[in-house]
This record gives C-alpha cells, sequence and structure tokens, in this order.
C-alpha cells in the first residue's frame, strides 16, 4: 500500500482540523519512513526478486521493528501522547496515534504474507491483493481519490500556495507510485532504501500547502 496511506492521512484533516497535513503524513506513514533507514542499517531485510509479485520485484524478508502489529501500536500510543504533551489537543492526538496503526491494516489488505503480528513472529499475514494489478489499483487510487475528496471539501486554498503546492503534491504521489509500479525493477535494495528517503520531504511539502489552506467554515 502506498497511495491508499496518504488518502486516509488527507481524509483525516476533516476530522482533526488542527493538525497539520505534514503530522497526519508522518503519522500514516511511519513505518515506510522508518523503514529505510533500518534497512540501510542492517536491522531489517528486504531483496530484489524479479516476479516477486505482479507489482513489485520485492520480498519483505524481516522488518519486525517497523511493519509489526505491535510495534506501530506503540509508536502510534507514543506519538499520540507526544502530540498531546506538545499542543494538548484531545481529537488531534488521538486520531495521530490511531493513524500509525492504520498503516499495517491497509498493508495487511494489500501485502502477500510478510506481517508480523509482533516482532519476530513466526507466522506472516496478509491478504495478497498484491496478486491481482487492476484490484491493486483500483483500491490505492479509489482510497487516495476519496481522502483527496474528502480534504479539498473540507478546507479551501487562502492563496495560490494553498491551491497550487497542494495539487503538485497530489500529482507527484500519483506520479510517483506510477513510477514505482512501471519504472522498472530497482538494481539493488540500497537503491531502494535511498530512494524510500525522499518521502521524507513529502513532510514539510504537506506541512506548507497545508498552512495555506483554511477550514471552508473559516472566513
Amino acid at each position: 500500500m502506498f497511495l491508499g496511506h496518504f488518502g486516509l492521512a488527507y481524509a483525516a484533516k476533516r476530522a482533526a482540523p488542527a493538525a497539520s497535513l505534514g503530522s497526519l503524513f508522518f503519522a500514516a506513514q511511519l513505518a515506510d519512513l522508518v523503514w529505510p533507514l533500518l534497512l540501510l542499517s542492517g536491522v531489517e531485510h528486504a531483496e530484489v526478486t524479479h516476479g516477486a509479485t505482479p507489482l513489485l520485484d520485492l520480498v519483505f524478508s524481516e522488518y519486525p521493528w517497523t511493519h509489526s502489529l505491535a510495534m506501530q501500536c506503540a509508536f502510534g500510543a507514543l506519538y499520540g501522547a507526544l502530540y498531546f504533551l506538545a499542543r494538548r489537543r484531545v481529537r488531534e492526538s488521538l486520531l495521530l496515534g490511531l493513524l500509525v496503526p492504520s498503516h499495517w491494516l491497509l498493508d495487511w489488505f494489500v501485502h502477500v504474507p510478510d506481517l508480523p503480528l509482533y516482532p519476530h513472529e513466526i507466522a506472516r499475514h496478509g491478504l495478497g491483493i498484491w496478486q491481482s494489478l487492476p484490484f491493486t489499483l483500483t483500491i490505492e487510487f479509489g482510497l487516495f481519490a476519496a481522502g483527496v475528496a474528502i480534504y479539498l471539501y473540507a478546507t479551501r486554498a487562502r492563496d495560490g500556495i494553498g491551491r497550487w503546492a497542494s495539487w503538485g503534491l497530489i500529482g507527484f504521489l500519483v506520479v510517483g507510485y506510477l513510477a514505482s509500479l512501471f519504472g522498472g525493477a530497482p538494481p539493488d535494495i540500497a537503491t531502494v532504501a535511498y530512494s524510500a528517503l525522499i518521502m521524507w520531504l513529502l513532510l514539510p511539502w504537506a506541512a506548507w500547502a497545508d498552512r495555506h489552506r483554511v477550514s471552508r467554515g473559516d472566513k
């Protein structure tokens, strides 16, 4: 799952209007933001395997700290608590805390069985929707389009930055996702990890664009 995580973050803005879109992106994609760092450090492991699924030439062999349900719940509780200490906003804190483990749930729908419930669990979980390219694209773009629509309905641009930076981010996410699917197999796992680090740049972009938008009810 890629676009679906961002779609959920966009939709969450309506329920938590005081939270920055950058904070919502961070929560929804925390697992994938930390994963390349642990991959490069050798703590977690993946391999480039041509034809692993119709979508990806990757096998996620071991990622217990970023992609186990138990750890995502723990990180979600920590993130929500830290946000509350900083902002004293109960609704936003709870929603951000829940967004973190929502990553595991959305991944569970699409991943082939490779997701652990807790670190180093022997069993692996996943419904395997990745085995069908049309079904996967329908779910990814459906969730993303719904989330973006909710965000755009709940907010309005207060200037050109709020309009064009937002649409530029949406377009970048779509193009980036399609490029990852149809751009060919990566040469090695280090290339995958360094490419994934680009996602960190999306956080300030999202926060910047969101600062130039206001809730529809605001004047």
